[in-house]
């Protein structure tokens, strides 16, 4: 197959916005136009596409789910390789390992597994591709307990920069490999499949839920954080200041899920917390039956479709009085909106020592606002209110999260020292002219050089 019988969608095409940013989970759309786009079907495509660019000294990037915040996908004079249409699931009966394609949902890779009584710790969010979520590490189900979803990765299929495809593991292009477990969208070549360690799925989940007024927002939030500590790897707990969406009051919540396989592990596991969890709840829901589809579910509503985002995040210092610094965070959410911020506890994982990956920024705890509104004129309130938090949180913070990054609006670490130089040369290596497109930073300028890994503030 040549280049020309890949079908590339130009500018002047009737379909060329839809291709553009029609699958764009964010509304705030960018202004930012390629010069065409590729619906990949196939490894041909991805490979044409490649080519394609290199002929015309063009860039290329890269659209799994269209789930970033910033839509790193949408670059100015680019060929967007759109991997929407390429989707396949291949599970491995032998080895419990499955190969899927990077468009792959982590919600459409649940269906498929609970069938086969298994299980992936995917996303959060039903329709976030695997592809941007592993490549950034994966903050996925239990994360906490289990670790990145990125460490489940047991070897990589590729198009490199110069449209060749490779297959990579710790044993073969190791180098690209590492890379794949942390880089982000700097990743220097083009994932085309994944192959995935599952784990036995659970047959018992539970979740403990209560809901404060923000008068007990420092009872709660201590009592949680001693709470984390005391309960079984079996349970995510999560932390949340949120809006009421019926009364639209603003409140806080807390909640505890268990991954078990008996009904008596599970009530067991969550016994503590319903009974030292601090009077005054307006909304209590202890031992409620779950499962991961209707975690989904309740993740989707949590984070509606055909809305406006700005997000940010931080990794909270160890020894910081986490109570007093989400405080702003957690109790003054932009009026009239569905924003919400989040803390997650990420201990005892993030005590342990990582494996040798380009992941390798953590601390004990992990928070991230999400600002959702509906309306163009609340940006500028919602991008306010943002900067005016993180001006105060960011210097509590050892780093950020590649996944809720916004590498233009804000600067900061996302690797260890020496993790993000080795990147660095793992992009000049398979990429030396820049060809696939990294860091959209402010004004786009990062190229092969990646980002600085460095606190803007501390400068």
């Amino acid at each position: 197959m040549t280049v020309t019988e890949t079908k590339v969608i130009y500018r002047d095409s009737p379909t060329y916005e839809q291709a553009r940013v029609g699958r764009v989970f964010n509304h705030r759309r960018p202004n930012r136009y390629p010069h065409g786009v590729v619906e990949a079907t196939c490894v041909q495509d991805i490979t044409n596409a490649v080519q394609l660019a290199k002929s015309q000294n063009l860039r290329v990037s890269v659209r799994s789910g269209g789930h970033s915040w910033a839509a790193w996908s949408v670059r100015d004079d680019a060929i967007l390789i759109d991997l929407g249409k390429y989707k396949f699931i291949e599970y491995d009966e032998e080895t419990k390992i499955v190969k899927v394609s990077p468009s792959t949902t982590g919600k459409m890779l649940a269906e498929h597994l609970s069938a086969k009584d298994r299980m992936f710790g995917g996303g959060h969010c039903p329709d976030v591709g695997l592809g941007g979520f592993l490549l950034q590490g994966g903050m996925g189900w239990n994360c906490r307990n289990w670790g990145w979803a990125c460490e489940q990765i047991a070897a990589i299929d590729v198009v490199t920069a110069e449209g060749i495809a490779l297959h990579c593991s710790e044993q073969e292009n190791g180098d690209l490999f590492w890379a794949a477990r942390g880089s982000g969208p700097g990743f220097p070549a083009v994932v085309t499949a994944f192959y995935l360690k599952t784990r036995e799925a659970f047959k018992a989940m539970k979740n403990s839920v209560f809901i404060y007024p923000l008068t007990e927002y420092k009872v709660v939030m201590d009592w949680v954080q001693k709470a984390v500590h005391e309960c079984d790897d079996s349970i995510e707990a999560v932390a949340v200041g949120i809006i009421d969406p019926v009364t639209q009051v603003p409140a806080f919540l807390t909640s505890f899920l268990t991954f078990q396989q008996t009904e008596e592990a599970a009530l067991a596991s969550l016994r503590h917390v319903n009974a030292t969890h601090p009077p005054g709840a307006i909304m209590e829901a202890p031992n409620s039956p779950s499962s991961l589809l209707n975690e989904y579910c309740n993740q989707e509503l949590a984070n509606p479709q055909r809305h406006r985002y700005i997000a940010e995040n931080a990794y909270i210092k160890d020894d910081a009085d986490v109570t007093e610094v989400l405080r702003k965070a957690m109790t003054t959410l932009p009026e009239g909106s569905k924003s919400f911020t989040l803390w997650f506890p990420m201990y005892p994982c993030s005590r342990r020592e990582l494996p040798d990956m380009a992941l390798s920024m953590q601390s004990d705890h992990y928070m991230a606002l999400y600002t959702v509104c509906e309306k163009e004129e609340d940006d500028e309130r919602c991008r306010n209110w943002v900067t005016d938090v993180m001006r105060e949180v960011e210097r509590e913070s050892v780093g950020a999260y590649l996944g809720d990054s916004d590498f233009q609006a804000r600067k900061t670490r996302f690797w260890g020292v020496e993790q993000g130089r080795r990147l660095i040369e793992v992009r000049r290596k398979w990429d030396p002219e820049g060809r696939v497109c990294g860091y959209l930073d402010e004004g786009d300028r990062s190229g092969v050089e990646g980002l600085e890994n460095v606190h803007e503030w501390q400068k």
